[in-house]
């Protein structure tokens, strides 16, 4: 019986993993020397995985993927690095060698299963892989699960399971672009992606610059006013998070809300293309980012959902739900030159890694009768935001707590952040251009995240000119997971037929 309440065959768990391949007490990498520490995040997200399910245009070859590893993702230092928790001396990476074999698996599937309804089948391997056992520790922790079956929407697929430890999204998305290279003739020093997106300031905490003293009283008195309410929220928003990391604040229980014990639950991924020519419709028309069209898309979507499990659709009855959102506090945003990310020392601002800082972003559940006013509403919303140095703030806090107080202090606490919230909630750009697989067209791109206490995560990831909505959600509570992906289908179209009514009732006037 599956979570739809129908009799179906479900895709079976992956093998066992082979043998060791590495001694799991060395201390010194291959080179004989000592490892790279583990950074504060990356001891914190100890039992968070990423899992990104990329759609190919054509039947896998994996002998050009498996040629193609060897020089991309298997040849750069974290991928081919184990974590030394225990023993003397701080948690560390150490260098060790891969053995392919390890990492890519070919599932036996059920052929009945996958002919009868393949995107089933492919749903339900993914979902499969959050009941798997931790990674092995004595490997590097990432895997490559090939399904060579057609869906509807890709002629096959590959997916990534890796550990958080690993990267953040950032980091992981400029990996994708490493394995678009071409396979063994690769040079693995060549650059692995444009770095396109030029020099910026971060977007949330921004500051304006000081005027000029020639500019004149009134400019440097608006700027001063504009650095003291940068001040007063950055203080406001900070107390808050540290209230939810105490435990004193949460949200008010509500269908979205998961139980105790969510994170070790099995989740289920669900997932749409949109058109991102849409989303952008609405953005130019309101004089907004594409960013906060998807906070709004996202509130009218849950609105839905909300006040039709509530059973009538009185607005007096909205609420306002939190999710934590994950900032890039690289100062170059967009995707990253993997190699300039991988390159150590002091100067480079764009490691690798998980270089994030948490915001708590709420969400209004409330229902509008002109959808624009979704979108309005989360302009609002960012823009505040935008206007905080929350997101710094809060990162300096998680280094400084595993450092001061020891990794076990700073998991509790950020454990209870996300547990104090409803939902999680991310997005991320993606290449604007088609990319290949190791000689596999891209049709999409599709990453998650599971093993954090949250029953809902929602996912907006852009390529070319589509935009996917990806959630993960608890599969037990969520059994009608497909009908809420429908609101987010649903959503969009209202707010775009609303975008267009309202450009024709201008023109007219």
């Amino acid at each position: 019986m599956d979570a739809y309440g129908t009799t179906s065959p479900v895709a079976p768990l992956p093998p066992p993993p082979p043998p060791l391949s590495i001694d799991t007490h060395c201390r010194v990498g291959a080179s004989g020397e000592e490892g790279e520490p583990l950074s504060p995040t990356a001891r914190m997200f100890h039992d968070l995985y990423i899992v990104s399910v990329v759609g190919l245009g054509a039947a896998i070859d994996l002998d050009p993927v498996r040629a193609g590893l060897e020089v991309t993702l298997a040849g750069h230092p974290r991928f081919r690095s184990v974590r030394v928790l225990d023993g003397p001396g701080p948690p560390r990476w150490v260098r060790t060698t891969v053995n392919l074999e390890d990492h890519i698996i070919v599932p036996d599937l059920d052929p009945a299963a996958v002919s009868a309804d393949p995107d089933r089948a492919l749903e339900d391997y993914v979902a499969s892989l959050s009941t798997l056992p931790a990674m092995d520790q004595s490997r590097p922790l990432w895997e490559l699960h090939v399904l060579d079956f057609p869906t509807s929407e890709a002629a096959s697929a590959v997916v990534f399971r890796i550990h958080h430890a690993l990267g953040d999204g950032a980091s992981l998305v400029s990996l994708l672009l490493t394995c678009t290279r071409g396979g063994a003739t690769a040079d693995p020093k060549a650059p692995s992606a444009p770095d396109a997106r030029r020099r910026t300031r971060p977007v949330y905490g921004a500051r304006a610059p000081r005027p000029a003293w020639s500019a004149g009283a009134v400019a440097l008195a608006a700027w001063a006013v504009s650095c003291a309410l940068l001040a007063w929220h950055t203080v406001v928003d900070v107390a808050r998070f540290v209230a939810m990391a105490l435990g004193l604040v949460c949200d008010t229980p509500t269908v979205f809300t998961g139980v105790k014990g969510v994170e070790f639950r099995r989740k289920r991924f669900v997932m749409r293309s949109l058109s991102l020519g849409d989303v952008k419709l609405v953005k130019n028309a309101i004089g907004c980012t594409v960013n906060d069209v998807l906070v709004g898309v996202t509130a009218a979507a849950l609105s839905r959902y909300y006040f039709r499990n509530l059973g009538d659709h009185d607005a007096n009855k909205g609420t306002c739900l939190r999710s934590v959102l994950l900032v890039n506090l690289r100062p170059t945003p967009g995707i990253q030159n993997l190699d300039k990310m991988m390159e150590s020392g002091k100067h480079n601002d764009l490691k690798w890694g998980n270089r994030l800082g948490y915001i708590i972003l709420p969400f209004e559940i409330a229902m509008h009768e002109d959808p624009l006013d979704y979108i309005r509403n989360a302009k609002k919303t960012l823009d505040r935001k935008k206007h905080s140095l929350e997101a710094i703030i809060t990162h300096v806090m998680t280094v400084m707590i595993t450092k001061l107080f020891g990794i076990e202090v700073s998991t509790s606490l950020f454990h209870r952040v996300v547990s104090s919230t409803t939902l999680q909630f991310s997005n991320m750009i993606g290449p604007t251009e088609p990319i290949e697989f190791y000689g596999h067209l891209i049709a999409y791109i599709a990453p998650s995240a599971f093993g954090h206490p949250s029953a809902l995560t929602i996912h907006w990831q852009s390529y070319m000119d589509t935009i996917r909505t990806i959630l993960e959600v608890d599969d037990a509570q969520f059994p009608a997971s497909h009908q809420l992906l429908d609101d987010f289908v649903e959503s969009l179209e209202l707010i775009r037929g609303a975008t267009s009514t309202s450009f024709r009732a201008k023109v007219k006037d």
